[in-house]
C-alpha cells in the first residue's frame, strides 16, 4: 500500500485549504487574469516564505505566476531563498555554529544541498533579536519546512498544472549574480539550463526571468542567448543591491528605452511609481509607468502587503485600485494572493 509521507500530507492539506479559502472553484479560470497576480515568495502571509506548502497555497488561491528567488549551494544546486543568507529563515546558526563568515553571516553558497536540507525553514526573523519580522504571520519554528530546490518547485508546479488543467507560470529571479561569479559560480547559466530542460525557453512559455543586475540581464539575453521573457528589476542606488548599476539612470526615459532593447518588462518598487501623496491627499505619480509603456515594457511592481501598507493607504484594495486601474500597471507582486485575486476578479 502507498504510504503518505508527512511532507506529502502537509502539501495535500494545504492544497485542500487553499480551495476553501478561494471564493470560487480554484479551477474556474484556466487563463491568466487581465492583471497578472504574482505570488511573491508563495503565500508568505500565511506560511513561511518559499516553502513548498506556501507555493501550493498560492497556487490554489489563483496566482497567475509563482515567484522563485534563486541562489546556489556549495555543490552548485539552485535553491529557493530570498537572499544568499541562511540565518534569517533557518536554524543554521544552531546547527552549524562555527560556519559563519567573518561578517557573522551564514551564506547558502558555503553549504552543500545535503547540509541545507538538514536545516528547518521558518518564518523570516530578525537574526539579532530572534523576533519575527511580521508578528501576525505563521508562528516561528512551528511545524517542519525545508528549503526547496528549483527543480523540486518546478516539478511541483508542473505536476499541479497537469492534474488541474491550469497553466500557472514561474517567475524566477537570479539573485546576486556578481557575488556568485566572485565565488566562481555562474548562477545564470545553471538556472537557464534548468529552465530549458523543463520547457521554459521561449517568450510563449509561462515564465518571466527577472534580475536586479542590469549587466547580468544584458548578459542573459546577449551572451547566454536566453529567449524567454526578461524583466529588469528596479532598486534604489542607496540599497546597494547591485553596486555597478545606476538605477537612477534606468528609471529615466532613456534608461527605459535601453531596457526595452533587452527586456520585456520592469519590476519597480511601488514607491518609485507613487512616492507620496500631496497636501490635498492626491497621489504624486512619476512618469515611470508612462515612459515604460511608451517603450513597450510591462510593469509588475512590488510588493503589495496587507500587513505593511504604504503610509498613505488604509487597505491593500486601495493600493491595488490606484496601481492596477488608475495608473495602469500590468500586474503586481503580493504576499496576499487571495486578496489580490478577489480584487482583480471583481473588476473583470
Amino acid at each position: 500500500m502507498f504510504k503518505l509521507t508527512p511532507n506529502f500530507k502537509k502539501l495535500a492539506i494545504v492544497f485542500a485549504l487553499s480551495q476553501i479559502i478561494t471564493s470560487q472553484s480554484v479551477w474556474a479560470a484556466e487563463t491568466m487574469h487581465a492583471k497578472l497576480i504574482v505570488a511573491h515568495r508563495g503565500a508568505p502571509a500565511y506560511l513561511p516564505e518559499h516553502s513548498l506548502p506556501s507555493k501550493v497555497l498560492a497556487y490554489g488561491m489563483g496566482a497567475d505566476y509563482l515567484e522563485q528567488d534563486i541562489v546556489l549551494t556549495k555543490d552548485n544546486v539552485p535553491v529557493i531563498l530570498h537572499d544568499h543568507y541562511l540565518d534569517t529563515v533557518t536554524n543554521v546558526a544552531q546547527v552549524f555554529k562555527t560556519r559563519a563568515r567573518e561578517d557573522g553571516r551564514y551564506y547558502a553558497i558555503d553549504f552543500t544541498l545535503a547540509e541545507i536540507k538538514s536545516l528547518n525553514l521558518t518564518e523570516r526573523f530578525n537574526r539579532e533579536t530572534g523576533e519575527a519580522i511580521y508578528a501576525g504571520r505563521f508562528p516561528l519554528w512551528q511545524s517542519t519546512f525545508k528549503v526547496p530546490t528549483l527543480v523540486e518547485e518546478i516539478e511541483l508546479i508542473q505536476g499541479l498544472n497537469k492534474s488541474t488543467g491550469k497553466n500557472v507560470g514561474i517567475y524566477p529571479e537570479i539573485k546576486a549574480p556578481a557575488f556568485h561569479r566572485a565565488e566562481g559560480k555562474d548562477i545564470s547559466k545553471i538556472v537557464i539550463e534548468i529552465l530549458a530542460e523543463y520547457g521554459y525557453d521561449d517568450k510563449t512559455d509561462a515564465v518571466y526571468l527577472q534580475c536586479f543586475d542590469w549587466n547580468e540581464t544584458q548578459r542573459i539575453r546577449n551572451e547566454l542567448g536566453y529567449k524567454g521573457k526578461l524583466v529588469q528589476l528596479l532598486a534604489e542606488n542607496s540599497w546597494g543591491e547591485s553596486p555597478d548599476v545606476d538605477f537612477d539612470y534606468l528609471k529615466t526615459a532613456q534608461g527605459l528605452a535601453d531596457i526595452a532593447k533587452i527586456a520585456d518588462g520592469i519590476g519597480p518598487w511601488m514607491t518609485q511609481i507613487v512616492p507620496e501623496f500631496d497636501a490635498n491627499n492626491q497621489p504624486i505619480i512619476t512618469d515611470l509607468v508612462k515612459n515604460a509603456h511608451e517603450n513597450g515594457l510591462q510593469i509588475h511592481p512590488y510588493t503589495f502587503r496587507q500587513d505593511s501598507l504604504p503610509k498613505w493607504a488604509k487597505t491593500q484594495e486601495e493600493t491595488m485600485q490606484l496601481f492596477l486601474y488608475d495608473i495602469g500597471v500590468d500586474g503586481l507582486f503580493t504576499d496576499f494572493t487571495d486578496v489580490a485575486v478577489k480584487f482583480v476578479e471583481n473588476h473583470q
